[in-house]
């Protein structure tokens, strides 16, 4: 079946926060796709819809039999149904593995520009928050971002318990290798520090790449991590709110449980129908996806080479963001404020992604390629206005 990318839905006008936020500005901003999810959970959401009753519900035992067939299938990882631990939504489950690892006053580990809630997260939860900015550097004419051992070792303290890792990163695209997760792995062997492993983006790695979960190294990280993934990016779902952590170290996995107790509601039912179907059928749809995305990504990188100079990107190879540096094509210290008034394009402020966002926006290119040709072409002029 072919899945029609180039003609989504109009959004505007039906309560949606990515396209009311900024009035009538072309959003281009939160990690929200365009396109209708596929068929299989919209058929599903409507037989459960005319069921006709919305009580609490409880995880589906083939929603949990198809997690454990699929992280097998994909990633030969074992999980047992007892090490699954469901979730309204991946940022809560951040700020819970924040409130289960160690005590108040204890220290988290970052590496920034990162997704803003990992930087709040540990505020929220009474832990001290450190950051390790990833390094960047200059690529075959794009900007590359790595782990930097020596500004991890400087920035952990005897008092950090955790770790968190964006793995695909969000907002600089990179779908870290196994080298280089097994270099982050021996670090937090060293330090002997907790690691919760933000997975959310693993399902959109683009030009055929493969994820490798953090979790699957070997058997003493598994011990050590706390896994969080969602259906809600990758089948374009986020505001069903239905999430979930694999955690194999029982001890850590209790921790994580009582940290939840009181504050973090059950998945809602028509989340976990539609997550059911995701999964179960939602493969053919996700491997078209994946082929325009990086169309998307290939097409916006040619045009901002072309008409944006100044303008520097990375070549996302997971995701559907791009992080644009902006800092010498703008005089303006505040690129996000700037296309925001002069081009009436809503990007992300790199500002919230922590230190080394200054200067920086975040394009969000899970839309039709005419719509983001339109924000493109709107930054073209607002550039050559500028200039």
């Amino acid at each position: 079946m072919s899945h029609c990318f180039d003609n989504p839905p109009i959004r505007r006008g039906t309560d949606s926060l990515k396209w009311q936020r900024y009035g009538e500005a072309l959003p281009l901003w939160v990690a929200d796709m365009d396109f209708l999810s596929p068929e299989p959970v919209r058929a599903a959401l409507r037989e459960r819809i005319d069921h006709g009753v919305f009580g609490y519900g409880a995880p589906p035992e083939a929603l949990t039999e198809t997690l454990c067939a699929r992280l097998a299938d994909l990633y030969h990882w074992q999980v047992n149904p007892e090490q699954i631990v469901y979730l309204p939504g991946l940022v809560c489950g951040l700020n819970v593995a924040c409130r289960a690892v160690g005590e108040p006053g204890d220290a988290v580990l970052v590496q920034p520009p990162v997704y803003p809630p990992f930087l709040s997260a540990p505020i929220h939860q009474d832990r001290q928050l450190l950051t390790a900015e990833l390094h960047a550097e200059a690529q075959d004419g794009m900007l590359y971002y790595r782990f930097d051992e020596a500004t991890l070792t400087a920035a952990v303290t005897p008092k950090t318990r955790l770790f968190m890792l964006c793995h695909p990163h969000n907002p600089v695209g990179r779908a870290f290798n196994e080298m280089e997760l097994q270099r982050l792995a021996a670090f937090c062997q060293r330090h002997d520090l907790t690691v919760c492993s933000d997975e959310i983006h693993g399902d959109l790695l683009l030009d055929g790449r493969r994820h490798i979960p953090f979790a699957t190294l070997s058997p003493e990280i598994a011990q050590r991590c706390i896994t969080l993934m969602a259906p809600s990016k990758t089948f374009n779902i986020a505001g069903l709110g239905a999430s979930f952590a694999i955690i194999e170290n029982p001890t850590l996995r209790r921790r994580f449980q009582h940290a939840m107790r009181g504050i973090v509601p059950d998945a809602n039912i028509l989340a976990l129908h539609a997550a059911l179907a995701a999964y179960q059928y939602g493969n053919d749809w996700l491997q078209q996806l994946l082929d325009y995305l990086a169309g998307n990504r290939d097409y916006a990188l040619d045009y901002i080479a072309r008409h944006l100079p100044g303008v520097g990107a990375t070549r996302p190879q997971a995701t559907y963001l791009l992080w644009l540096d902006c800092r010498h094509a703008i005089t303006t210290d505040n690129p996000h404020r700037f296309f925001l008034e002069h081009a009436q394009v809503a990007l992300n402020d790199g500002l919230t992604f922590g230190p080394g966002g200054q200067g920086f926006v975040r394009l969000n290119f899970g839309c039709a390629r005419a719509t983001l040709h339109e924000g493109l072409e709107r930054m073209r002029t607002a550039l050559a206005n500028h200039r």
